[in-house]
């Protein structure tokens, strides 16, 4: 079926004030202002009250995290404080709970905008072996398509890490299930809905050795390489202390400066290492709200991406979010730019770019987070109707300046997901009381 998005409000693309054509998932057609399809519609959708973007893309997340929002031995902390409040109650994570928190998150992405997320999983205590097999399914029953990253430690507490023994895998155990899950659901064509990454989950929780023997099965299945790094100032001191090196050395030395490798985070990085990973193509997963709530710094966004590096944004965990809005990371990435670098460095379209084509490209994609012909049809339209956007001027500048938070309409390879601000076919009220259920055993 060809169907028309006719007239739209405003539109983040070029030549398309006129709408576009959608067929087969994909977009087959832009449609200049005052202009028409040039070939007969099967059916049309007017847009003429919504402000329509590229589904926003997730470039990192822990979907567990949705199970301890604002938990009481972690709020008012800074990251490793934060980390250790959490590890032992995080430790009793169960598969059950992890598809509800992973359902959760992909709803509560879905009806901010968000057609595509990165969950950054790391956590493996005994019987969640099979975690990426229940955010596959997760993500095939809600629609939304993902870079599931199979995270990874292997240095606990004994080691001199930081997590618990509990949560550790032994690297054999790690790659061994690592090549199984990349045989199992990468899927690097264009149009994926489910792709896999490699993720070791930072310099603090692994060594030497498992960052570079994932390095080479990245290499060998042509998937993403992810990671924390450079987030606070204690990781900097730590990988002194341990390797004798900064956090981006360890990253040369260990193989991981590449196109392929994109970072959560990236606060903490001096000029010759902005200068280096720009050439090395090495993307950025930026953070704005996480940040701010554990008082981390502030990504230096703009030398990174004059540098060479793309810039995507994350919504990072929902314990230290602590909501999945990715609208809401928009806005903060716009406020928290600001305040580095003045109010004309960084405008509403810089950000939504960011949130869109440029989460895309740290995740290897250039397939979705554009309106263009050939692209494929993952969109995002928001309704203009709350009182925070009345006497707005800009569509587009309303979406990020008065807060827009909720999606009307959100469309995913082709198929609506979510129709008035409610996701379709999902009981959203029992996955809440199902979820709200299932934190309480993380209390």
């Amino acid at each position: 079926m060809r169907l028309y998005i006719k007239t739209p409000l405003a539109i983040f693309a070029t030549g398309a004030d006129g709408g576009l054509v959608v067929e087969g998932g994909r977009i087959v057609e832009l449609v200049a202002r005052g202009g028409a399809p040039s070939t007969p519609i099967d059916a049309s959708f007017n847009a003429s009250r919504h402000v329509v973007l590229p589904g926003l893309v997730n470039a990192h997340h822990h979907f567990y995290q949705t199970l301890t929002r604002a938990h009481p031995h972690a709020i008012n902390k800074e990251l490793f404080p934060w980390l250790q409040a959490l590890y032992p109650i995080w430790a009793r994570l169960k598969p059950e709970q992890l598809r509800l928190a992973a359902k959760l998150a992909l709803v509560e992405l879905m009806l901010s905008g968000c057609t595509t997320a990165a969950d950054h999983h790391y956590l493996y205590p005994a019987g969640l072996e099979n975690a990426v097999d229940i955010e596959a399914d997760a993500a095939r029953e809600i629609g939304m398509r993902m870079t599931i990253t199979r995270g990874s430690m292997n240095l606990s507490q004994k080691d001199g890490g930081l997590p618990p023994d509990s949560v550790v895998q032994d690297s054999d155990a790690i790659l061994a299930d690592s090549e199984r899950v990349l045989k199992l659901f990468h899927d690097p064509r264009p149009g994926a809905q489910i792709r896999v990454a490699l993720a070791p989950c930072s310099p603090f929780s692994i060594d030497k050795t498992l960052m570079i023997e994932t390095a080479k099965l990245a290499e060998k299945h042509d998937c993403q390489l992810h990671t924390h790094l450079c987030e606070t100032q204690d990781e900097e001191r730590f990988c002194l202390e341990v390797y004798g090196l900064r956090p981006v050395d360890l990253l040369e030395e260990t193989g991981w400066m590449s196109k392929r490798t994109w970072l959560a985070h990236g606060v903490h990085f001096n000029e010759g290492e902005i200068m280096r990973l720009g050439r090395a193509g090495v993307g950025i997963g930026h953070c704005a709200t996480s940040n701010m709530v554990l008082a981390s710094g502030i990504c230096r966004t703009c030398e990174l991406e004059r540098a060479g590096s793309p810039i995507g944004l994350g919504v990072d965990g929902s314990a230290s979010n602590d909501s999945s809005n990715m609208m809401e990371a928009v806005r903060h990435a716009l406020m928290i730019g600001r305040l580095r670098y003045g109010a004309s460095a960084i405008s509403h379209l810089d950000v939504l770019r960011w949130g869109t084509e440029g989460s895309a490209r740290c995740l290897g994609r250039d397939d979705i987070g554009k309106i263009e012909v050939g692209g494929q049809a993952d969109l995002a339209l928001f309704a203009l109707d709350e009182p925070r956007f009345s006497g707005a001027q800009d569509p587009l500048a309303a979406l990020v300046l008065c807060g827009a938070h909720r999606a009307d309409r959100v469309m995913i390879a082709g198929q609506w997901r979510v129709i008035d601000g409610a996701p379709v076919g999902i009981d959203l009220r029992k996955l809440m009381a199902d979820h709200a259920q299932a934190a309480r055993n993380f209390a």
